[in-house]
């Protein structure tokens, strides 16, 4: 224990002389966040699932017909709020005392537009067909009461919305925000964890170190605590900075945030320093970027996973993004506590171990006696 904790501050040091390092780690996800806020418009069609309760037959027949809507109708408010909570529809919309009462979980800002835009249309759609239908037998029974009724304007309904997460200004970026979070923090520590592994053996410290009676996995672990703790600094200045900088709603637990990205960072970590001990050089570590880390943004859930063939689907699983960007989500935008991300902290956990155990036996090879 005593040599890994010396190996530990003597990497410590080294990373601390570099201020180039430390800019890239701690400033570089600032500035790339800051941004993505600002230029980011992006969006995208995906299916709506809409609860409604006590709206006449006429009017969700009219919703159904609205394309990527999908409508589920409760007998009581409690049953499609709990439909709500257990993320089975996006949105509720309740017609009581002449008045329509809509609550989206808002979770996207893409699905809150659409079901706007669908009750709006639908609501319309019907008043038109209802009208031109009594229309159409009053011009049959007494024309002259007909021409009277036309010249009267049907008094809309008002529609009242709510939301279980932000308000009406939240965009598609606030989705994937929390997302985005990991992202950075996985990249930067992948990269530089990696890189910095890769100097040492280029420049024969490593060749030093395994010659002497220091074991593999004292290496390991000395490298893990030294790039750990400026990993977990990391991840508190990027959590920390999106939620009170870019002004992020966190409906859950901010201690919830951190401690999932802090495990996703020692497995970052964990993958850098696995994916030097195959690099020759530093041009060669990069070349891991676009087979390591990019393919995973495409799985982390930026691009919703119900909207990809099954068999892609699965590809998600193998990668720790997808847990990490799922756990954040569940936090951020759903309230949920450690208890109900047990799932994916635990694949982050075996992500860990796994690649932990991974890189003392990769040490191997370079060790000479």
């Amino acid at each position: 224990m005593k040599r890994t904790w010396s190996i530990a501050k003597r990497v410590l040091k080294e990373l601390l002389r570099d201020k180039r390092t430390l800019a890239l780690m701690f400033l570089a996800p600032i500035l790339v966040l800051t941004l993505m806020k600002v230029v980011f418009t992006a969006n995208s069609t995906t299916n709506v699932n809409i609860a409604t309760v006590n709206v006449q037959s006429s009017l969700v027949t009219q919703i159904k017909k609205v394309d990527h809507i999908k409508v589920h109708k409760y007998s009581t408010e409690t049953k499609a709020n709990k439909a709500l909570k257990d993320q089975k529809v996006d949105g509720i919309v309740h017609y009581k005392n002449g008045n329509f009462y809509v609550k989206n979980a808002n979770t996207d800002a893409s699905k809150t537009a659409a079901t706007k835009a669908a009750l709006n249309a639908s609501i319309v759609a019907t008043n038109i067909k209802e009208l031109k239908t009594t229309l159409t037998a009053m011009t049959a029974a007494n024309p002259q009461a007909a021409a009277m009724m036309q010249s009267k304007q049907k008094k809309a309904p008002k529609i009242h919305n709510s939301y279980v997460y932000g308000d009406k200004d939240t965009s598609f970026f606030d989705k994937i925000l929390p997302i985005l979070m990991g992202f950075f923090v996985f990249f930067f520590v992948f990269l530089i964890s990696g890189m910095a592994l890769l100097k040492e053996r280029t420049t024969g410290t490593l060749d030093r170190l395994l010659a002497t009676p220091v074991r593999r996995s004292e290496i390991v672990f000395g490298y893990m605590i030294s790039y750990g703790l400026l990993a977990i600094i990391q991840t508190l200045i990027i959590v920390l900075y999106t939620i009170y900088v870019l002004k992020v709603e966190v409906l859950g637990s901010l201690w919830n945030v951190v401690v999932v990205n802090v495990i996703l960072a020692m497995v970052a970590l964990a993958f850098g320093i696995l994916m030097s001990t195959f690099a020759k050089s530093e041009f060669q570590m990069m070349q891991f970027i676009p087979i390591i880390v990019i393919p995973q943004v495409f799985f982390s859930g930026i691009i919703p996973l119900d909207t990809m063939a099954h068999w892609v689907q699965i590809i998600a699983y193998i990668l720790p993004l997808k847990y990490s960007g799922q756990a954040t989500t569940d936090i951020v935008m759903s309230g949920s506590g450690l208890s109900q991300i047990l799932g994916p902290i635990g694949a982050l956990l075996i992500f860990l171990v796994v690649l932990t155990i991974l890189n003392v036996l990769g040490l191997k090879r370079y060790r000479k006696v």
